[in-house]
């Protein structure tokens, strides 16, 4: 026999044997008993009220954690007693992230998988989208299984919208995050600075080159040396002030109602002269298009003086370590036409889709839909945020909630993943419900919701997640890849040389000899289909 007939044959055995030890660790997986479920036939099904069936059923629900993350969450005390109410008993198969692709690959090539997929995290668009066989159309489970999603998304249209597919329906389940901000990073400038020289906040990008040069030039840290770097990081909201405001990185932003790509606009234009005057005056760092991600964290913390002048972040004490007090949010910087604009959604970044998908080896998808409608009442949902009442949240006499303390030693958004599904799986939580939530303002989601206040009135729509066809997956890799290459490339580029209007038109024309137009029709249907939803 050849050899490249038995290389053949060897990965055909390694292959099945893949296939075959998955399957077998997905059928002998125990639930939280410990105790291998037995599939039973259901009892009288209940299409209202609880329990949902009569006779207990057993679910096989797969969800992926971080590799740290571990299945605590299956003991938060609210889902042991859905067990109870429902008669829906869960057998979970916690997946980690570490080996998950391959996995995940194993799965859908096998065709066989659990009753219910939990969690964005575990199958994305594409996923779903390249195998819809495996997956059931949820639109008549919604319409007459799940009246509080069904509530829910009457209220907040959006969860419609993003969950609903190119063919029209609906194959996977959305959430609606509680307290959540409009605004994402948020410019975060060195206060003790400012103070020390003198200086007002800056309000508009000339105040802050102003600012920022007055940082590199007179020693601000105090240590003698001219080590401060004024400017740390390249992003889009550095350009953000020029009415780009990208929230989902793609190049994409609505304008006047419609999608533009904009990287070929003026606006963008405008912004990388601005990005070059900085990098010419020595106001942006020196490494910025050479360091990784360790390297500027390392700079953030600099163990000896705080030398980061201004940046973006979330909160001021993501980033800068035990130099955080010196630092301070602030409001965003105007740009050239007097307006402010701050990278986010007005409508809150807390919706997401793929929180929740009833497979085609559901035998009983009217119990795996009733069961899922439970997590979409205000107290489940934010029980499967932050944690179980009794445990992470207090119930108030008043029909207020607040979040307790979490134990010495723990952050409290380590705390939170260990006792809830926290970012994933189905929730919604309604804006009116949400102002009896109380989060304490010196941290965590509490400290970002009062930062928030300083950016949310200036967020613009962002380009919508939209959702695309199976031949549009095939097809915007690979011109996203080359177009996005490129772009990335002549910004760096034009930033350096700073030579923007002369060879700008030539990096027009060649956008467009690599299907500039072809990508942005993608788009621009799929953002048609996305707005189209009803």
């Amino acid at each position: 026999m050849k050899k490249q007939q038995k290389n053949r044959i060897y990965r055909t055995i390694t292959v099945i044997l893949l296939v075959t030890t998955l399957l077998a660790s997905l059928t002998a997986c125990k639930g939280n008993s410990g105790i291998n479920s037995v599939e039973t036939e259901p009892g009288e099904f209940n299409k209202e009220g609880l329990p949902i069936v009569d006779k207990p059923v057993t679910l096989k629900v797969l969800t992926v954690r971080w590799v740290s993350m571990g299945d605590s969450f299956t003991e938060n005390q609210w889902l042991k007693d859905l067990e109870k109410n429902t008669n829906v008993k869960i057998e979970w198969q916690v997946m980690s992230s570490n080996d998950w692709s391959e996995r995940k690959s194993i799965m859908l090539a096998s065709g066989t998988l659990p009753d219910i997929i939990l969690g964005s995290q575990t199958f994305g668009d594409a996923d779903i989208v390249n195998n819809l066989s495996l997956f059931r159309p949820l639109d008549d489970y919604i319409e007459h299984n799940m009246p509080n999603l069904k509530a829910a998304m009457e209220e907040t249209p959006e969860m419609k919208k993003i969950s609903t597919f190119p063919d029209g329906k609906i194959y996977s389940l959305p959430a609606r995050l509680p307290s959540r901000p409009k605004s994402s990073r948020q410019p975060v400038i060195n206060k003790t600075w400012l103070d020390k020289l003198g200086l007002k906040v800056p309000d508009t990008i000339d105040d802050l080159y102003n600012v920022l040069k007055a940082f590199k030039e007179q020693d601000p840290n105090g240590n003698g040396k001219q080590d401060e770097i004024p400017f740390i990081e390249l992003s889009n909201d550095l350009i953000s002030p020029f009415g780009i405001a990208d929230l989902n990185n793609n190049f994409m932003v609505v304008k006047d109602g419609n999608a533009v790509y904009y990287p070929i606009s003026e606006e963008y234009k405008e912004g990388l002269k601005w990005e070059s005057k900085l990098f010419k005056d020595g106001l942006l760092d020196k490494e910025v298009f050479t360091q990784d991600e360790t390297m500027r964290s390392a700079k953030f913390l600099n163990p000896d003086a705080p030398i980061v002048g201004f940046s973006y972040q979330w909160t001021p004490d993501a980033m800068f370590g035990k130099w955080s007090d010196q630092y301070v949010t602030i409001p965003p910087i105007a740009g050239p036409d007097g307006k402010r604009y701050t990278v986010g959604n007005p409508y809150g970044m807390n919706l997401e889709r793929n929180e929740l998908l009833i497979t085609t080896s559901c035998k009983y998808p009217e119990i795996a839909a009733r069961w899922a409608d439970q997590f979409y009442t205000n107290e489940a949902s934010i029980q499967n945020f932050w944690g179980a009442i009794g445990t992470v949240i207090k119930k108030n006499d008043n029909g207020t909630y607040t979040l307790m303390d979490p134990p010495t030693g723990t952050s409290a958004d380590a705390w939170y993943w260990e006792q809830s599904l926290r970012d994933f799986g189905p929730k919604y939580v309604s804006p009116a419900f949400e102002k009896t939530i109380f989060l304490n303002p010196k941290t965590g989601d509490g400290l970002k919701l009062q930062l928030d206040k300083l950016g949310s009135d200036y967020t613009t729509p962002p380009f919508p997640n939209v959702m695309y066809t199976a031949e549009e997956f095939q097809e915007l890799p690979t011109l996203t890849t080359d177009i996005d290459s490129y772009v990335n490339t002549m910004r760096a580029q034009f930033i350096i040389s700073g030579d923007i209007d002369e060879q700008w038109d030539d990096y027009v024309k060649q956008l467009r000899g690599m299907g500039l137009e072809k990508m942005v029709k993608i788009r621009t249907d799929a953002f048609s289909r996305y707005m189209g939803v009803e």
